[in-house]
């Protein structure tokens, strides 16, 4: 999703839920309606959710330092989250605090015309800036339906905006209905009824958005379009003519909207040199970078099947800490990965160099994976498979 839309998106809901806002407390000030009181709370919580949000992706866009070298992408998912909880605690909790004392002390609605006029005009504000937030969240749906778009989306400042103005449209019109039915029909307690119907709204909105935040704070995949089409690249450099001789796997982790790592592990043939691992990966990391410009940060690492499989099966995902170490006439050295990010090219860390204490050996030797040692419970689980 392009930040600048996002942005844009972000702002006009601002504007719109503050000039609501503004609207329904002096509609309340007029008429005591407690349903009127509840949606500009609601307004305010919006309005104050918005200037989160337009926080978060000023703070997401920092660049990486010593302490975050991976950067600051995911400030956005924690102001995200951070809004969803206010949408609950004052959203929803004020609105259904003030619905059980209005049922609890019904009491009719004075200058009722007035909460029409605020109501119609905010209806009307409201459906300009949820056009404007589907129209943005239509673009990166494609054929996706809205809710299964909105559950694999990751930019939470859009898909925040889109859900808590079609909230804010739910709630107008259940507190229009609900100041008609005191005012016409004299059913003083559906106007406190009506604002226990917006809280629930809003809980259930807030509910929604704290789920999928947390989702993507907790660390989700790359969506699968891009999860495929990453297979794709990569198995283009892999075959037998190819310095990669077959793909290990493959794992991706959504740092922010634009900000997506992809690691793997990838087998190499016996007989590839550092050079011809170094150029492979090289290739591998224009063709990424031109297709996926959200991949800042590409690690490649090569290890061979066989001991990728051994490694996964005696250590959980997240433990793995392996060493490079070379034939006897050529050791690798550094770390076991080929790494890049988007401050500069490919970072070959598995470089090839003489060992002046070897002997004769072939310069082309596979260089091989070494694990540490696996901790005593790993070991006696690797001793209960092999028996």
């Amino acid at each position: 999703m392009a930040a600048g839309g996002s942005t844009t998106v972000v702002l006009i809901a601002l504007g719109c839920n503050l000039a609501i806002a503004a609207a329904k407390f002096t509609a309340y000030v007029w008429t005591g309606s407690s349903a009127m009181l509840s949606e500009a709370i609601h307004s305010l919580v919006d309005t104050s959710n918005q200037a989160l949000l337009l926080y978060g992706i000023k703070q997401s866009k920092r660049q990486p330092d010593a302490k975050h070298p991976f950067g600051y992408s995911r400030e956005l998912y924690f102001w995200s989250f951070i809004v969803a909880i206010l949408l609950f605690s004052l959203g929803a909790g004020v609105a259904i605090y003030e619905g059980v004392e209005k049922l609890l002390h019904p009491h009719g609605i004075e200058n009722a015309h007035i909460n029409y006029i605020v109501l119609g005009i905010a209806i009307v504000i409201e459906c300009f800036s949820t056009w404007k937030a589907v129209g943005e969240f239509n673009k990166r749906r494609g054929e996706q339906g809205i809710f299964a778009a909105l559950r694999s989306s990751k930019d939470p400042a859009l898909f925040a905006i889109v859900l808590e103005d079609l909230a804010a449209l739910a709630g107008l019109v259940i507190a229009l209905g609900g100041v008609f039915a005191a005012d016409q029909l004299g059913i003083a307690e559906a106007d406190g009824a009506a604002s226990i119907l917006i809280g629930l709204v809003l809980a259930a909105t807030a509910a929604f958005l704290a789920i999928e935040i947390k989702s993507l704070i907790v660390g989700e995949a790359a969506s699968a379009p891009m999860r495929s089409g990453l297979r794709l690249l990569i198995n283009a450099e892999t075959g037998d003519q190819q310095t990669f001789r077959a793909i290990n796997e493959i794992r991706t982790m959504q740092l922010g909207p634009e900000d997506v790592l992809v690691a793997t592990s990838v087998d190499v043939h016996d007989t590839a040199t550092a050079k011809q691992i170094e150029a492979a990966t090289a290739r591998l990391e224009r063709a990424v970078k031109a297709r996926y410009p959200d991949v800042k940060n590409l690690f490649i690492e090569v290890q061979s099947a066989e001991e990728h499989r051994a490694i996964s099966t005696a250590q959980a995902p997240g433990q793995l800490r392996a060493s490079v170490r070379g034939s006897p006439a050529h050791e690798a050295v550094a770390s076991p990965a080929v790494t890049s990010n988007s401050a500069g090219g490919a970072r070959p860390a598995m470089v090839a160099k003489a060992n002046p204490n070897a002997g004769p050996g072939p310069a082309t030797s596979k260089p091989m994976i070494q694990a540490r040692p696996m901790s005593r419970k790993a070991r006696k689980k690797a001793k209960r498979d092999n028996s």
